[in-house]
């Protein structure tokens, strides 16, 4: 009965899912713990932190959720980030990355600059369709911050471009 739900209705529901997920998990953990005892209590509090740690995860994740109105597909496999487009597309190995940026094109439009050893850089429209698979890439990178990724989607043109994550020169070995 896929006509109960309204269709703007199930597109919020379906990019909030992971949020309410944690939600979901958060109040399954208020009842256990309402069960009493030592046991419930226990498995309560342990659910409530894993519901809020997921809610947490997801509301990051919704920040690189963009609308897909940008050309082009991105996908991100285990050791691999490409992306798909008519003009532009390629892909970065995850161990060749060197350095994440985010800039501007002409029209004002943010995109991810993925440096990488031996081949031209990425580069990634942030509203691209399935853009939102890189936060979870570009947060498994060495040192790499989350705070600082979220914090760049909020700049303007006016700001320029920025460096977000460098991957450490390793130190020669003579």
């Amino acid at each position: 009965m896929p006509g109960l739900i309204r269709p703007e209705l199930r597109a919020a529901l379906a990019r909030w899912r992971e949020v309410l997920i944690g939600i979901g998990v958060v109040l399954a953990g208020l009842w256990l713990f309402s069960l009493g005892g030592l046991f419930f209590h226990a498995a309560g509090a342990l659910s409530c932190a894993l519901g809020l740690a997921l809610g947490l995860v997801a509301l990051r994740r919704l920040r690189f959720r963009r609308d897909g109105s940008a050309p082009g597909a991105v996908e991100v496999t285990e050791g691999q980030i490409t992306y798909l487009a008519a003009r532009g597309g390629g892909f970065a190995a995850r161990s060749e990355i060197t350095a994440v940026a985010l800039g501007f094109a002409p029209d004002g439009q943010a995109r991810w600059r993925i440096s990488q050893t031996g081949a031209p850089p990425l580069a990634i429209p942030v509203a691209a369709l399935g853009a939102e698979a890189l936060f979870d890439a570009f947060v498994a990178l060495p040192g790499a911050q989350p705070s600082r990724f979220l914090a760049a989607l909020d700049r303007s043109p006016a700001d320029g471009p920025v460096i977000v994550w460098q991957r450490n020169a390793a130190p020669a070995l003579t």
